[in-house]
C-alpha cells in the first residue's frame, strides 16, 4: 500500500473536474437557451447556423423593401386614379362643348374649366413622390428638368442583387399624355373676353373640342397602361414578399434546430451530471480515507 501518491484520489478528482466542467456547460445552455454558445460547442454547426442567420437577416430586409415598394406603388396608383377622374371630367366637358346647344360663351367657360383641370393633372404628377423619389415624372416639382419621363423604378426583393422587380417608364403629365395641343387651345380660349364669338382669334371651337376628345381618349389609354403596369408590379412584389416570408420562417426553423437547446434533453443531462458530481465527491472522500487506513498499520 502506497501513501505518497494517492492514485485513486487523483483519478476521482480528475473525473470530478471534468464533471464540473460539463455541469457549467449544461448550465450555460439552460440559461441562454442555446445549444451552441461558442465555437468549441459545435464548430461546424456554428458555421452553418451563422450562415442561416445571415440569410434570414438578408431575407427580412428584402421583405421590408417589398413592403415599402407596395406602399410606393399604392401611392402612385392612387394618384393616377385621381388623374383618371380628371380625364373623365375633361372628356365630359369636351363633349358638352361639341354641340350646338352650347353657346360660344359656354365653350369659353368650359375652356376655363378644362384649363384648371389640366393644371391639376400636372399638379398631381408634380407632387406625387415617396421619400423624395418622384413617381409619375422624372423629378419632384415644376422645373422643366423634372418634367421628363421617369425611367422606371426598381426594387430589390430578395438576397441577391439580381432579385430586382422593375416598373416601366412613366410620364403622367400633360406632355406625357400628349395633351399639349388641347392645353394650348383651352388656355387661349379661356383668355378671351366675355362676348367673343366663334370666329374670334383663339376662340375654343367645336373643332377643337372634337379633336380634344380624341386626344383625351388616347391619354386615358396611356394612363390605363401605366396603372396596369403599376398594378401588375404590385402583385409581383406582394407574391415575392409572401415567398420570402415562407423562406424566412423555414430557415429560422432550420437555424433553431442547430442552435437552440432542447430543454427537456438538457435538463435530464444536467440532473444526471449533478448525480455523477455527488457520486464523485463521495469517491474522493473514500479514496482519501484509504490513506488513513495506513495509520492503523503504524499503531
Amino acid at each position: 500500500m502506497r501513501i505518497n501518491t494517492n492514485i485513486s484520489s487523483l483519478g476521482a478528482q480528475e473525473a470530478a473536474k471534468n464533471t464540473n466542467n460539463s455541469i457549467a456547460s449544461s448550465l450555460e445552455k439552460l440559461s441562454t437557451g442555446l445549444r451552441i454558445n461558442k465555437a468549441s460547442d459545435d464548430a461546424s454547426g456554428l458555421a452553418i447556423a451563422d450562415k442561416l442567420r445571415t440569410q434570414v437577416t438578408s431575407i427580412n430586409q428584402g421583405i421590408s423593401n417589398g413592403n415599402s415598394a407596395i406602399a410606393l406603388l399604392q401611392i402612385a396608383d392612387k394618384s393616377m386614379a385621381e388623374q383618371s377622374k380628371i380625364l373623365d371630367t375633361v372628356k365630359s366637358k369636351l363633349i358638352q362643348a361639341n354641340t350646338d346647344t352650347t353657346s360660344q360663351a359656354g365653350r369659353t367657360a368650359i375652356a376655363k374649366d378644362v384649363t384648371k383641370l389640366l393644371d391639376q393633372l400636372n399638379n398631381i404628377e408634380n407632387q406625387t413622390n415617396y421619400n423624395g423619389t418622384a413617381l409619375l415624372q422624372k423629378g419632384v416639382g415644376t422645373a422643366a428638368s423634372s418634367k421628363g419621363a421617369q425611367d422606371g423604378l426598381s426594387f430589390q426583393i430578395g438576397e441577391s442583387t439580381a432579385d430586382l422587380i422593375k416598373t416601366k417608364t412613366i410620364q403622367a403629365n400633360v406632355t406625357g399624355y400628349s395633351l399639349g395641343s388641347l392645353k394650348g387651345h383651352v388656355s387661349n380660349g379661356a383668355a378671351l373676353t366675355a362676348g367673343a364669338t366663334a370666329t374670334a382669334a383663339d376662340a375654343f371651337t367645336r373643332a377643337f373640342a372634337s379633336a380634344g376628345q380624341k386626344a383625351v381618349d388616347r391619354a386615358i389609354s396611356t394612363l390605363n397602361g401605366y396603372r396596369g403596369d403599376i398594378g401588375s408590379t404590385q402583385n409581383q412584389v406582394e407574391s415575392a414578399v409572401r415567398n420570402l416570408m415562407t423562406q424566412s420562417t423555414n430557415i429560422k426553423a432550420a437555424e433553431s434546430i442547430l442552435r437552440d437547446v432542447d430543454y427537456a434533453e438538457e435538463s435530464a443531462n444536467f440532473n444526471k451530471l449533478n448525480i455523477i458530481s455527488q457520486a464523485g465527491s463521495y469517491a474522493i472522500s473514500q479514496s482519501n480515507a484509504v490513506s488513513q487506513n495506513v495509520l492503523r498499520l503504524l499503531q
